[in-house]
Formats: C-alpha cells, sequence, structure tokens
C-alpha cells in the first residue's frame, strides 16, 4: 500500500515548538514500516528529502506556523488563501507524479480540504484534532467546509474520545479514537520523589487553550507554606503569549519563588527536564489529549490537571495524577497544597499502564489495518 500523508504539522526544524509535529514526525516513522509513505508538508521554500523511511516534499508557504493564521483576523486572510491554493497545487502535483493508494490528511483543516478536492483520483481519510473541531468548527462558514471534509472522507480518526465523539455529532459519521504521542525513548524512568520538596514541570505552548495563565495565576495565590513543599518549577515552551508570561515570571520571582522560564525544548531536553521532574503540569482550557500527558507517562510522571477534554476520565482511570474540580485558578491552586501533592507522588508506579495505552506502534498499526480495511 502507497500511502501520501498531506500534514501542516511536519517540523521543519527539530526545536519541540509544535507537539503535534513531533508526533507526525513519529508516526510516520512507524506507519512506514506497513506501508510506503511519502509527506507533504508546508515550508519555508520547496523542497524534497529523505527522513529516515519517508520521502518528506514541501511547498512554500507565506507564513509559518499556520496554526498562528485565524480566519477571523482580516490581516491573515492573504496568507490563508495563498497557503490553501499552494497547498492544493503541491497535492494535485503529487497525485500528477505518483500512484497513491490512500491519502491521509492530519488534519482536518486545510489538509483534508485539499485531499476532498482530489477525492476523484485518490479515497482519503481524516485525522481531526481538537482546534478544528472547537475552534475552526465555531466560524460558521469553515464550520460548513469541515462538515464536509469529515463527511465524506472514507475513515474518520481524531486524538481523543469526546473529540471523536464531537466528529461524530458534526458530521454524522462514526470516527475513531486514536491517541497521538511521540517517543521520548526513555531508557529507565526517574521515580518521583516521595516526599516535599517536589520539583514541578510545565511544557508546552503559552497559548490560552494550554491554560499558561491560568497557572501562573493560579501561583500568584499559592500561600508561603505550600511554597516551602516546592524545591523549583520549570516553565518551557513559547508562543502568542510569550510577552504575558514573561511578566508574571518576573513579577513571582522578584518576591524570591523559585519559579524559572525555559524555552522550547526538543526531544533531548525534553526528556531531561521530564527526568528532573516529579510531577507534570497541564492547566490547559481546551483540551481533547495533549501530547505531555504521554510524555508525563512515558516519563513515570503523575501529572496536575485541569478538568480538560479526556484528562479527567484518563486520570481517574489509571490513577496517575489529581484533577481540579474547574478550570479556574483558585481551584488549581488548591491542588498545588503540600498534602495534594504528596498524594499525586505517591501514583507514579501506576503511569506504566496509562503509557502503554499511548504506545506509537500499536497507534500505527491499528491506522494501517483501518486503511487497508476499506
Amino acid at each position: 500500500m502507497r500511502i501520501l500523508v498531506v500534514t501542516t504539522s511536519f517540523p521543519e526544524v527539530n526545536d519541540g515548538s509544535e507537539a503535534a509535529g513531533a508526533f507526525v514526525a513519529d508516526f510516520v516513522q512507524e506507519l512506514a514500516a506497513h506501508a510506503k509513505v511519502d509527506v507533504l508538508a508546508p515550508g519555508v521554500r520547496r523542497d524534497q528529502g529523505q527522513d529516515g523511511r519517508v520521502r518528506v516534499h514541501r511547498f512554500m508557504v507565506p507564513r509559518l506556523p499556520l496554526s498562528l493564521l485565524k480566519p477571523y483576523n482580516p490581516l491573515h486572510w492573504r496568507p490563508i488563501v495563498q497557503t490553501l491554493v499552494r497547498g492544493q497545487q503541491a497535492v494535485d502535483e503529487m497525485l500528477g507524479a505518483e500512484a497513491y493508494d490512500h491519502l491521509l490528511a492530519l488534519w482536518a483543516l486545510p489538509s483534508g480540504y485539499w485531499a476532498r478536492n482530489a477525492r476523484a483520483r485518490v479515497p482519503y481519510s481524516t485525522w481531526a484534532l481538537g482546534s478544528d473541531i472547537w475552534t475552526l468548527g465555531r466560524v460558521p462558514l469553515v464550520k460548513t467546509v469541515l462538515r464536509k471534509v469529515l463527511s465524506d472522507a472514507q475513515l474518520r480518526f481524531a486524538d481523543g474520545v469526546a473529540l471523536a465523539e464531537a466528529v461524530g455529532r458534526l458530521c454524522g459519521r462514526p470516527c475513531r479514537f486514536l491517541p497521538s504521542s511521540r517517543r521520548l525513548g526513555l531508557a529507565q524512568p526517574v521515580k518521583p520523589a516521595a516526599s516535599a520538596p517536589f520539583k514541578l514541570a510545565f511544557l508546552g505552548r503559552f497559548h490560552p487553550n494550554k491554560g499558561i495563565d491560568l497557572l501562573l495565576d493560579a501561583l500568584a495565590l499559592l500561600e508561603p507554606d505550600s511554597w516551602r513543599a516546592i524545591a523549583a518549577i520549570r516553565i518551557a515552551g513559547g508562543g502568542p503569549l510569550q510577552t504575558l508570561v514573561e511578566r508574571k515570571l518576573r513579577g513571582l520571582a522578584a518576591k524570591g519563588l523559585p519559579v524559572f522560564l525555559e524555552g522550547y525544548k526538543n526531544r533531548e531536553e525534553a526528556r531531561e527536564m521530564l527526568d528532573w521532574a516529579d510531577m507534570v503540569l497541564i492547566p490547559s482550557r481546551i483540551e481533547s489529549i495533549p501530547v505531555i500527558f504521554s510524555d508525563a507517562m512515558q516519563a513515570g510522571k503523575p501529572v496536575i490537571a485541569t478538568p480538560a477534554g479526556d484528562l479527567p476520565a484518563l486520570i481517574a482511570e489509571f490513577r496517575v495524577g489529581l484533577v481540579a474540580d474547574r478550570i479556574a485558578p483558585e481551584s488549581y491552586v488548591r491542588l498545588l497544597t503540600p498534602q495534594a501533592l504528596g498524594a499525586a507522588a505517591s501514583q507514579g508506579d501506576n503511569t506504566r499502564l496509562a503509557a502503554a495505552r499511548f504506545e506509537l506502534g500499536a497507534v500505527a498499526r491499528t491506522c494501517f489495518d483501518a486503511l487497508c480495511g476499506h
């Protein structure tokens, strides 16, 4: 079987700036163990090269990352239109030059839009992210296009249980849950500390959906007794809230609190950070199942989370951390007390079963078998 993976999330540099990109890069290598796989993705220039077992074709777009282009911003309309046109041209060129059995679009928009327009030549399937449904799916005209992309696909996948159900409601067709994760290559996870002081880590985008501002507001509410139970908090990432994060962290640091700002982490740096941490902070507002959750499970570290997406169900099922009762700083801060952190730390051994749920080789095999069945 020959598969063309059309995606907007294949990283050009391994700097850790896009968790979805890390998943796609690892996933296509696993998929290539079962089929011949080519990847088509945007880039800063038109290019072609080999990445492990897959050929990667780049088409040039005016701006990256595409996730920062917003259809409700008139200043973004021109680069959006240019990206849509160039992506479609690139798909058509690939199909004219090579014979493929299937197009796999990661993600529903715009990759699925390009694949749908080529459906007369090659069947396609889509894999949806939360941003496809809960962000783009709220824009009236875009929602109509999204529904058509999903309903006309042969198969639909989504990286969350609740998200898969939302896809099904939107298009009236079944959608299968497949988890997204990446390979960290941790030979032997470092066990979290059993008692205070604890080391805490946030690793992700500085975006409202990921709740970095919520976390910092919670830290500003933390009592001195709770700070004595915290050895250090490392916050790593970047994104549109960078300026706000820097300002709030300066305020915390001015009080002598052990909070440290770091940039994006590549795979090796993320591994070091997760080895260092005793617990991982996931204060998301909008989420399905973030890649950092499976990272934490691979690293053997419990999580401190908000009740977003599938996180409450997963944490309850495997007993791998704590969940706030609301998505609010006042609720999240209650999970950072010495008693709460001690309770979370005791659940480190439970992470192994959760990590197995997200094993990437099994995910790729399941996807391949589903594509072959159609």
